[in-house]
């Protein structure tokens, strides 16, 4: 979920109108290269087209990029919409470089956190051009792999923003909406909701929610539910809650691509390299605030060193693209001394991770695809998860890519994914 031996994707947009031109201009061409490196997962024998297109796409949203700051506002809700049920749009607007033949909307709607509170989040909505009936389309709610925690990190908001939604031209192609949450706390300033899994999974569930108010898309209440590694765990987690939170929906099935199943072994494999102290200063500040109640006073200091202390809330401020470099230059230095205690056997942060790990069986078809390169989300993990939830009586299709690592892995599956949903 953070960058370096097998590197996710993701965007990072500055929004900061007190920037100095050149800086900007400088994080913009970081952001440039950085959304290039994606087009090597689209490039193949068919796909110069696409990857032309690709660029295309990328040049219009860096053309308005400075345009979307506004957007996204303040993490309350007005007085006037605290009434609204999850789902509901507060503001809406299209967001160009869609794919060809569809249309999209940047929309910021109501959803709710860990403690069940009303917060406002943003994510895009994408459908085909061509207008549908009322209920005639699936809605596949994407959940996106890490790429930050800090509001300037939403895939929404930068530059390329559907590169990030793996299959996106296909699933379109396929008769789907598709639409893809920010997370709380990305595009709306508020508190992060990294890896804490029932922010995550209202937040997925919500942005389906809101399809279903866009007139003449054809959104139905048919939803697949589809994510990678951090988007992965938002699935899970999305499926496990679906029916108590979101009962009207119909969750047809879930699918993942080396999910983070696993949060005590997550952090137990990783922590010694950059990611893992990116993944670990990522979620201890989420957990940090969204666990204040329940964690003692001074909470990182208990499992951090000091040095980890002070670096948490600046990586978290972070993102993976275009930021990369400040991450490595705060995160090289305490590979090895991040941890003073293992947060899997810490008092309250082993109860927190427990919490906030996808254990419960899933009630819908699980699809599951990983790659045997990937040293993020080890194959050894995602083997256990599978055992459990067969074990469990869950209905899997499991899928193993020998030349697939982390970064490859969904667009490594698209082909089994798409048969896969044929059969829902």
């Amino acid at each position: 979920m953070a960058a370096q031996r097998d590197s996710e994707p993701g965007t990072a947009e500055d929004g900061a109108p007190s920037e100095h031109a050149a800086t900007r201009r400088r994080r913009v061409v970081g952001r440039i290269i950085g959304v290039a490196a994606l087009a090597a997962f689209i490039v193949a024998a068919p796909a110069v087209a696409r990857l032309l297109d690709f660029g295309v796409r990328v040049g219009e949203g860096a053309a308005v990029e400075s345009s979307v700051e506004g957007f996204y506002g303040s993490a309350a809700p007005t007085p006037s919409s605290t009434a609204a049920l999850p789902g509901t749009i507060v503001r809406s607007e299209p967001a160009v470089g869609a794919p060809d033949g569809a249309t999209a909307l940047r929309v910021v709607y109501h959803s709710t956190d860990v403690d069940g509170a009303d917060i406002l989040v943003s994510g895009l909505i994408v459908a085909p051009s061509e207008p549908a009936a009322v209920g005639t389309r699936t809605v596949v709610s994407w959940a996106h792999p890490t790429t930050g925690t800090a509001p300037h990190c939403a895939p929404s908001s930068g530059i390329a923003p559907f590169a990030l939604i793996e299959g996106l031209t296909d699933l379109l192609a396929d008769g789907n909406v598709v639409v893809a949450t920010d997370y709380a706390g990305m595009g709306v300033p508020g508190p992060a909701s990294f890896l804490i899994g029932a922010t995550e999974a209202a937040n997925v569930l919500d942005i389906a929610r809101a399809a279903q108010h866009v007139e003449g898309i054809g959104a139905s209440d048919r939803v697949v539910l589809w994510g990678h590694s951090q988007g992965g765990h938002a699935a899970l987690f999305a499926a496990q809650r679906a029916a108590t939170y979101a009962p009207e929906l119909d969750v047809r099935g879930v699918a993942v691509a080396a999910p983070a199943s696993d949060l005590a072994a997550l952090l137990q494999d990783d922590i010694r390299d950059v990611s893992g102290v990116t993944i670990g200063a990522y979620a201890f500040n989420a957990y940090e605030e969204a666990y204040a109640d329940r964690l003692p006073t001074d909470p990182l200091s208990t499992i951090l060193s000091p040095a980890g202390v002070a670096a948490v809330p600046a990586m978290a401020k972070l993102c993976l693209l275009g930021e990369n470099k400040q991450l490595h230059d705060i995160a090289d230095p305490m590979i090895g001394s991040f941890l003073t205690a293992d947060p899997a056997t810490a008092p309250v942060w082993s109860d927190l991770l427990q919490e906030n790990t996808p254990t419960e069986r899933i009630t819908v078809p699980l699809f599951v695809a990983q790659g045997s390169k990937d040293t993020l989300i080890r194959p050894t993990v995602t083997a256990a998860y599978v055992a459990a939830q067969e074990q469990a009586g869950a209905t899997v299709s499991s899928h193993v890519y020998p030349d697939a690592d982390h970064a490859t892995v969904a667009l490594t599956a698209l082909a089994d994914l798409r048969a896969w949903m044929r059969t829902l």
